[in-house]
């Protein structure tokens, strides 16, 4: 938790690298710092899924995943009818076409307008999230897409690999590879001679031990304090592993007590709901939750 800034606020979205951002409210309420969604960068990397990203991260984070998830998609871009020549065409017509901010279906249209029609269904999507990955074009928090403008950076896997570790630690090289959604075996070149070995996965070595002190969190259901490791045990019991995550990469919005979550949230009109794990906890988490709501 104090790695995630879950006990110290995040002074920016550099401290916690990136916000899992496919819903732009749960993202708002990350829990980290309210303010920390004002300047970001929304567009695909970890995983190939949306995030939130620093504006000085956001191009080298790109130049590096991007080209990984544009290998991934190419056969499914391949079934939508965008092969390698349609890609680069609408990747040069984007970059005039964005340069006012359009919706998905105003980008289509624009891009029909110059010779480039996209079939129904899921090729408009997909096109789009290969731009991204070009570093050509993000979302916005409104969802509309305009232009990435990116500066050459020499940062690489080393560095992604540090950053994640100062926003996850302890944690491991099979976690990074689940995290960031790169292969294992292009991860497991990373230099970790220097980093402090725990039980637990490798910390930085100037990582300060926080001793738990009754902090509780609220989660969300797309909150990186899970997503961001490939075995999730430590933080969450496993016999109850299967009524927060429940498929598709959806997490049901969860309560962590001192690192380990102790039960589920939701909203019912004004009131707020807690069902912990262990029924005799009811009163104490919903006292401590009513505290952080506030």
């Amino acid at each position: 938790m104090s790695s995630q800034r879950l006990i110290t606020p995040a002074e920016d979205l550099r401290d916690v690298v990136a916000l899992q951002a496919q819903d732009v409210r749960a993202v708002g309420e990350a829990a980290r710092n309210r303010g920390l969604t004002a300047d970001g960068v929304r567009t695909w990397a970890m995983r190939g899924t949306l995030h939130l990203l620093h504006p000085d991260d956001a191009g080298w984070i790109i130049g590096l995943l991007g080209p990984h998830f544009i290998v991934a998609g190419k056969r499914r871009r391949d079934q939508l009818g965008l092969d390698d020549d349609l890609c680069a065409r609408a990747l040069d017509a984007l970059k005039e076409i964005l340069r006012e901010p359009k919706d998905r279906a105003a980008t289509v249209e624009a891009l029909a307008e110059v010779g480039i029609v996209l079939e129904a269904g899921q090729a408009a999507a997909h096109l789009l999230a290969f731009a991204a990955n070009s570093g050509v074009v993000q979302r916005g928090m409104d969802d509309k897409y305009f232009l990435l403008h990116r500066q050459n950076d020499p940062r690489g896997l080393t560095d992604l690999f540090h950053r994640y570790l100062d926003a996850y630690a302890p944690a491991t090289i099979e976690d990074f590879a689940a995290w960031s959604g790169l292969k294992l075996a292009d991860v497991r070149r990373i230099d970790t001679e220097h980093l402090r070995r725990t039980d637990f996965g490798f910390l930085p070595e100037d990582t300060e031990i926080v001793e738990p002190s009754g902090t509780l969190k609220l989660l969300g259901h797309f909150d990186t304090y899970l997503l961001g490791y490939r075995d999730r045990s430590l933080a969450l019991p496993p016999d109850h592993a299967h009524k927060i995550q429940t498929g598709g990469g959806f997490l049901t919005p969860h309560v962590a007590l001192d690192g380990r979550v102790v039960g589920t949230w939701k909203r019912e009109k004004s009131e707020l709901v807690i069902t912990p794990f262990d029924p005799a906890r009811a009163g104490e988490l919903t006292r401590l939750a009513r505290e952080e709501t506030r």
